[in-house]
């Protein structure tokens, strides 16, 4: 695909619309179909910032080797749990997906081939949060698979190349948590506002620190932030999100926190908005 084929796929967007950029912590499935503080601030995103041309979601819970982008016109939706009640398997999400712009996204990212995917489709990471925030599943979703092999820095500096996406009407979301160590949850207070053990509120206000002086480098070096980071990341899936997502903030852009609380000790909702209002 051209440019001049993308251009007419935007061309009804006016291009001073610059898009904004959100990490989202995803936290349970459930939240797909559930109502909830977090799935209301979800639904009220969808409402208030600019309707999108597509949505590209970068989660959790698409890792490979190499990077990879779906390209397919009908992504399915990918039921990638299990415990959980029938209700949420259920569940529809049948959002279109834009060939052309996976070719775009393809032709953008330099730093590396990037592989144009026709067997996954939407993972939790993306549904469960789109289906709040765009019920009637009428935008173009799109995927970007992370490259577990790879480190944090790479990861940002292949989201910077995404930049232009902003200006085209395609809203980039991050889908992962700050603090997610499963190993560690408290099920018994998972029903406790804001609950949080002491090294997760420490790593949470060490990454919301560190976001708000722009100190990327700390965060893609998180290990050596101290042992609660060590903790609140003990793998890096839920955590990558978030670099491309800050990857993508530039000095003009505001910044804001929403979804701000910890869940059952050992898990953070906190999310981040980049260029919104």
């Amino acid at each position: 695909m051209n440019i001049a084929e993308f251009n007419s796929f935007t061309a009804d967007l006016p291009l001073t619309q610059r898009m904004p950029v959100l990490f989202v912590g995803h936290g349970s499935p459930m939240n797909a179909i559930e109502t909830n503080g977090f799935t209301k601030t979800w639904e009220d995103l969808g409402k208030r910032l600019p309707t999108p041309k597509a949505v590209l979601v970068i989660s959790a819970h698409w890792l490979t080797r190499g990077t990879h982008v779906t390209a397919m016109d009908a992504p399915k939706k990918i039921n990638d749990f299990g415990g959980f009640p029938r209700a949420l398997s259920e569940s529809t999400y049948p959002a279109k997906g834009n060939p052309q712009l996976a070719g775009e996204i393809k032709d953008i990212i330099k730093s590396t081939n990037v592989g144009l995917d026709h067997d996954w489709g939407l993972d939790h990471g993306a549904w469960s949060v789109l289906k709040q925030m765009y019920p009637d599943a009428n935008i173009p979703v799109l995927q970007l698979s992370i490259d577990y092999y790879k480190p944090a820095a790479y990861h940002y500096d292949l989201a910077k190349q995404l930049s232009a996406l902003r200006d085209k009407g395609v809203l980039i979301l991050g889908s992962g948590n700050m603090v997610h160590n499963l190993r560690m949850v408290a099920f018994d207070k998972m029903n406790e506002p804001n609950f949080g053990f002491d090294w997760a509120k420490e790593a949470n206000g060490l990454f919301k620190k560190n976001i708000l002086d722009g100190n990327h480098q700390a965060l893609f070096d998180y290990e050596k932030l101290g042992e609660a980071v060590k903790l609140a990341v003990p793998t890096p899936d839920h955590y990558y999100p978030l670099i491309y997502t800050l990857a993508l903030q530039e000095k003009k852009d505001n910044l804001s926190f929403f979804n701000d609380q910890l869940q059952a000790g050992s898990l953070s909702m906190t999310s981040v908005m980049i260029g919104g209002v």
